[in-house]
């Protein structure tokens, strides 16, 4: 198992993932496509051409699945019971095809469930910097996560 335990955890730790992903006109098209997302942001290349980006941008959401996703091999894998939600989901910066991101994620709060003694609430804050060293995402997510069971 990857993800670490809840009670191995501290406020403050960062993960600075190793995994970096190019994005691809195929993970643009394709998720925005199987998304029913119609907006020609993301798949009009000449209306695109018009704007002040000049060319397409990347479906954010698809930017926050990746940016979370990457999160969970070094946090969350195993070690997980349940996402509780996202919070503060921010794109301060575009994301093109052919950007590379890069991952960090801090462990914002910890405390303990109330409700399930084997378990405790993390708040994670993920960030995505493309390879400029730009922010372009960021987002707090809290999850539900085991404890180290008891042996």
């Amino acid at each position: 198992m990857a993800g670490i335990w809840f009670d191995e955890l501290e406020v403050g730790q960062v993960f600075k993932h190793d995994i970096k992903r190019t994005v691809t006109e195929t993970d643009n098209v394709l998720f925005t496509t199987l998304t029913h997302n119609p907006a020609q942001l993301h798949l009009d290349a000449e209306y695109m051409k018009g704007t002040d980006y000049g060319r397409v941008l990347v479906n954010s959401t698809f930017t926050l699945g990746l940016m979370v996703g990457v999160s969970v091999g070094d946090t969350t894998l195993g070690t997980a019971v349940a996402n509780l939600g996202w919070d503060e989901v921010r794109f301060p910066a575009p994301v093109f095809v052919g950007d590379t991101l890069s991952i960090e994620t801090e462990v914002a709060e910890l405390r303990e469930s109330k409700s399930r003694p084997t378990a405790g609430i993390v708040t994670f804050i993920h960030r995505a910097y493309n390879q400029d060293g730009t922010l372009v995402a960021s987002c707090k997510r809290t999850g539900l996560q085991h404890k180290r069971p008891v042996e």
